[in-house]
This record gives C-alpha cells, structure tokens and sequence, in this order.
C-alpha cells in the first residue's frame, strides 16, 4: 500500500506544528528545515500559502496527492459546504476513526493495525484504512487482537469523552461512530478555505 515514508519531523517542522503527534524535534527546534529555516523574511506566494495548508491536510490524515485529489472531487459532489463536507470525509476514514477512539496512538499505527486485520466494522473484518465509516457504525478491536500491548497501553491514558461524535467503551475495546462531526469540533488546525481556493483555480 503506497503511503509517505520520508521523515516525520522534518515535515513538523516545515509547517512548525506537531502533525504526527508529539515531537520532541520541533520542541527543539521550533523553525523550519534547512538552510533557511530560521529567517525572518521568507514571503510567500497566495498560491504558496494554499498549497502549503493542502500539503499540511494531506500529511496530516496521511493521504497521497492523488487520494487527497479524489476526497476533494467527492466533497465538491455532495450536499453542504465543501471544506467541512471535506473534513468529515477524512475524519471518517477508518483509520482515523481506529485513531480517535484510542485504538492506536498514532493515524499510522491506526492504518497498520487496520490493514492487518485487527479492525472489525459491523461484526466483518475490514482492512482498508480509507474505508468510510458511516453514523451508526460500531468499530472494535477484533476479539483475537485484543490482548494487543499497543492498544491496551494507548487506552489506559485515553479520555472516552475526548471526541463527542464518537463513543468509545475501554473495557470491550468497542466504539461506535455517532455522527459527523462539524467543523468547529475538529481539533486539527487546517484552514480548509485555502485548500478550496487552491483547488479552485
């Protein structure tokens, strides 16, 4: 499955917030990578800014251009306003849905753990992270996997009332996706209007 494989904490720095989770490098070195990441007058294009927040998106929920692309077109098609229709698109990706309900400490341990066949949605086994979870569905750890340290360690420090379109139960390792959430109740900080006047071009 093609993913980014390239370094983590050079691309937290570049956007200077931690998009992979905690990240003691850019605790260290809260500026950009390279030569130039410290300078002061760096001025950016319009279309600079835009493409950046895009490139902050895609990182961020772990998705190649042309995935991103198509999550775009599909939000554009639908009823609403395409930056929050966008947003829940890839909040109700499986794996960041296995991701915010404590599951995996991270949307990359979330995608492994789905791909290998740890996930049950409904009852069946699904291993495709970009499955789209819909309101009502019940996530789970399936029953063989759940003496996994990597769960049981991320969900002893997990609050079930972190997210509040989602449920989630420590003890059967079981959560159930409510519904969509609104814009305001997402916590990544992605200004989804540039990405909409990027694409608008």
């Amino acid at each position: 499955m093609a993913r980014y494989r390239g370094p983590k904490q050079k691309i937290a720095r570049r956007f200077k917030e931690p998009i992979f989770g905690p990240s003691s490098a850019l605790e260290r070195k809260p500026y950009g990578p390279g030569e130039h990441g410290r300078s002061r007058f760096t001025r950016k294009s319009e279309y600079a800014i835009q493409l950046d927040e895009k490139q902050k998106a895609k990182y961020t929920y772990g998705l190649l251009e042309r995935q991103f692309r198509n999550l775009y077109e599909k939000a554009t098609r639908q009823k609403g306003v395409t930056g929050e229709v966008l947003l829940q698109l890839l909040e109700s990706r499986l794996d960041n849905v296995v991701y915010r309900m404590g599951f995996a400490r991270t949307r990359r341990q979330a995608r492994q753990l789905t791909s290998h066949r740890h996930v049950v949605v409904n009852g069946q086994v699904v291993n495709i992270p970009s499955y789209h979870v819909k309101p009502g569905d019940v996530i789970s750890i399936r029953p063989k996997s759940r003496n996994l340290d990597l769960v049981n360690e991320t969900l002893e420090s997990y609050s079930t009332s972190k997210y509040k379109w989602l449920e989630t139960d420590k003890k059967s390792k079981t959560g159930k996706f409510l519904n969509y959430p609104v814009m305001e109740e997402i916590p990544e900080n992605i200004n989804v209007q540039l990405i909409i006047e990027l694409y608008s071009k």
